[in-house]
C-alpha cells in the first residue's frame, strides 16, 4: 500500500502563488508515476500534471506555463508549484499514484489517493 498526505494549500489572491506538497510512504513501487489533480464544486475530477520516474511531465491545457510538477525521489515528496493563480483554480487539490504506468490524467488510471488540500482563490 502507498500513503499519500498532501499539504500547502490556503487562500491566495489573484496573480498569487502556492506550492503544494505531498508526502509519500509505504510500500513504494520502484516505478511509479504521481500526479496532481483537483475538484471543484459542480465540476469532474480534473488531472492538473503528471510526472513519471524519469522526470517526464504533462500538464492540462489550463495550467500550462502557470504550474510546476517536481518530485525529490530521495524524500519521496511530490510537489506542484502555483503561479499566476486565477480564481478559476479553485479546487480541493489531490495528490494521486499509478503503480499502472500509464502517462495520462485520467483518474481511473490512479490507484492511491491523498485526502486532498484546498486552494482558494479570490478576485
Amino acid at each position: 500500500q502507498v500513503q499519500l498526505m498532501e499539504s500547502g494549500g490556503g487562500s491566495v489572491q489573484a496573480g498569487g502563488s502556492l506550492r503544494l506538497s505531498c508526502a509519500i510512504s509505504g510500500n513504494i513501487p520502484r516505478r511509479i508515476y504521481m500526479a496532481w489533480f483537483r475538484l471543484a464544486p459542480g465540476n469532474e475530477r480534473e488531472g492538473v500534471a503528471i510526472i513519471d520516474n524519469f522526470g517526464s511531465t504533462r500538464y492540462a491545457n489550463s495550467v500550462k506555463g502557470r504550474f510546476t510538477i517536481s518530485k525529490d525521489n530521495a524524500e519521496n515528496i511530490l510537489y506542484l508549484q502555483m503561479n499566476s493563480l486565477k480564481p478559476e483554480d479553485t479546487a480541493m487539490y489531490y495528490c494521486a499514484a499509478s503503480s499502472y504506468l500509464i502517462f495520462d490524467l485520467r483518474p481511473s488510471d490512479y490507484n492511491y489517493w491523498g485526502q486532498g488540500t484546498q486552494v482558494t482563490v479570490s478576485s
